[in-house]
């Protein structure tokens, strides 16, 4: 089944941040985006938004896997974990809930939901 215009931008979105890499996240975004990640920060624009995307506590790039992503109108819903090494050298495991708000093929809000879990 073919990917809808809206899911493609964040698969690319994702395998952006995978990379690091900050202009091609920033290209899956509209001017006026925002970033919310509840209890952490609100973020707007991409110039804050960018500000974002690498956090001096970590090295490396984050390990990100997706589980399901579904999507209904402009609504694209993603799961999945991260893992990033810390520079003092523990490590982080998060599993999320991703919903990307889009406009036009480009993501306008993101709310990002995070649970920081324990690995066995």
């Amino acid at each position: 089944m073919a990917m809808s215009m809206n899911t493609q931008t964040v698969e690319r979105y994702m395998e952006a941040f995978r990379r690091t890499d900050h202009a091609a996240v920033l290209a899956c975004l509209t001017d006026d985006v925002e970033w919310v990640i509840p209890g952490a920060f609100h973020t707007k624009g991409q110039r804050e938004f960018d500000g974002q995307i690498e956090n001096e506590a970590f090295v490396g790039h984050p390990d990100i896997r997706l589980t399901p992503v579904v999507e209904e109108n402009d609504i694209v819903v993603a799961e999945g974990s991260v893992r990033a090494k810390h520079r003092d050298g523990g490590a982080l495991f998060v599993v999320f809930c991703d919903v990307f708000e889009m406009r036009g093929g480009l993501v306008r809000k993101l709310t990002s939901y995070l649970m920081e879990v324990k690995e066995r």
